[in-house]
């Protein structure tokens, strides 16, 4: 039994001595430096002109290190809220939203609903009252029936 932890303390430690050293940069990307090439201009990678260091006692990971790259938002790009997988085809406040079901963007951009109001179509409705709307969108109650709290024909 102690044959067994004592083994497991030393794969411990190599564990850990291992994960150290290669935190730690190596001499040669520590001496490497990107924005001193005077011979070279990097306009094909913009993210190679601008790198800051870290003063981190673990290293710096590269992919941390990189700056964020330039967001694509609909203000400048409005074909992005027509891709694929996008929230909507309407651009509001840099944000892609479908104006005919956003509670905040109900209709065009900034008319709000109120609490209990849903965004049916782009018009605000409640949902707990609107025979056309009752429950959700386009849930009609039969004919002679009235919404009560979001059902047809509650009573």
């Amino acid at each position: 039994m102690k044959l067994i932890l004592n083994a497991f303390f030393l794969l411990a430690i190599f564990m850990a001595l291992a994960i150290s050293l290669s935190a730690t940069p190596s001499e040669e990307e520590s001496s490497f430096d990107f924005s001193n090439n005077e011979d070279e201009e990097n306009v094909d990678f913009p993210w190679l002109q601008s790198q800051e260091t870290t003063s981190s006692l673990r290293g710096a990971n590269r992919f941390l290190a990189q700056k964020t790259r330039a967001v694509m938002t609909c203000n400048k790009y409005p074909r992005v809220c027509r891709a694929k997988g996008s929230p909507g085809p309407d651009c509001c406040k840099k944000k892609c939203v479908s104006v005919l079901t956003d509670r905040l963007n109900c209709g065009m951009c900034g008319k709000k609903c109120k609490y209990p109001e849903i965004c049916c179509k782009g018009k605000c409705v409640n949902p707990m009252s609107d025979k056309k709307n009752c429950g959700g969108c386009s849930n009609k109650c039969k004919k002679g029936s009235a919404c009560v709290y979001g059902m047809c024909s509650y009573a």
